[in-house]
């Protein structure tokens, strides 16, 4: 089986083609034969060995990737309630990376819970550019659990998870207040933002402006500026950080720290989450289309900045 992986922490020249055994399909999972995998940020963190305990000697490959669309070519025995997948069906899946097992792989093995049935309106790239992100968003919606009527603000409203954040809880009924630049205006308000505020402004003082200097009700901080933007939630308020930090905020703020590998086997929300967009309701981003070979490439370009949306690497 053919992969790209890399043998050595580095930057996006490491990523190379590798050769893996076909993995065994087990009790209570699926293989799939991967047709598209998502190039994430969380792919370039793991690639250049910046995860704790995961920066040492490699002493096998690593292959990234999170999300892939394919279709099914093994069915393990002992399926969960409700399974009705077969052979052949086209599928979306959550990966939580480890060693070997990743995404950017021609075969993958999954547990069934982390994989649903790809709409027919999606195209193969389309399906493998949002689940990761869009289950991140929902988790932390989840965590908050805001009532409607409620304000949340969204840092990075640009980015995939922030773009998401948006859709997501305007769907729920809140009030959101979101940065971007002039440019991309149109662009948030359309994901459902009620309030577009400069993203070269001070973000907690323009919260506070529009609030009337009350704060929101949570903060959702996936460009991690972390205590640059403590000052918009209100006192006894929420916010959502989606790396480690070690940030306190005080003023009886809790805080959710967003890890959405613990979600991988939530198939409630990654089946809602692919309905959502099958039916045109969350926005899907292809940034660029690459082959497998050329994942380098495609990890360069992300990290080069101002890339709206996922690139695809297609098997």
């Amino acid at each position: 089986m053919k992969a790209i992986g890399l043998t050595n922490y580095g930057g996006p020249e490491v990523l190379r083609p590798i050769e893996l055994p076909l993995p065994e399909v087990g009790p209570g999972e699926v293989r799939i034969r991967v047709r598209a995998a998502a190039v994430n940020p969380v792919d370039t963190i793991i690639r250049a060995g910046h995860f704790a305990g995961k920066d040492g000697a490699i002493p096998v490959a690593v292959v990234p990737g999170m999300d892939v669309a394919g279709t099914i070519d093994a069915i393990g025995p002992d399926q969960p309630a409700g399974f009705d997948l077969e052979v052949g069906d086209p599928v979306i899946g959550f990966i939580v990376p480890d060693g070997t097992h990743g995404g950017y792989s021609q075969q993958i093995v999954l547990p069934s819970e982390s994989l649903t049935r790809k709409p027919p309106t999606l195209t193969f790239p389309e399906a493998a550019s949002f689940l990761s992100n869009a289950l991140t968003a929902e988790i932390a919606l989840e965590a908050l659990n805001l009532k409607p009527g409620a304000t949340l603000a969204v840092t990075g409203a640009t980015g995939a998870v922030g773009g998401y954040l948006v859709e997501l809880a305007s769907q729920r009924g809140l009030v959101v207040i979101a940065s971007a630049s002039a440019a991309e205006k149109d662009l948030v308000q359309g994901f459902g933002a009620s309030i577009v505020l400069d993203r070269d402004a001070d973000f907690a003082a323009g919260v506070r402006v529009a609030t009337e200097g009350v704060g929101v009700d949570a903060l959702a901080d996936p460009a991690i500026l972390t205590d640059q933007v403590i000052d918009a939630v209100t006192d006894g308020g929420q916010i959502a950080f989606f790396l480690p930090t070690d940030v306190e905020p005080g003023r009886g703020i809790s805080v959710f720290r967003s890890y959405v590998m613990q979600s991988s086997r939530r198939h409630d929300v990654i089946e809602r989450l692919a309905r959502l967009a099958g039916d045109g309701k969350i926005s899907l981003r292809v940034a660029g289309r690459y082959p497998a070979v050329d994942a380098a490439e495609s990890h360069r370009r992300l990290e080069e900045g101002s890339l709206r949306g996922r690139s695809i690497l297609e098997f």
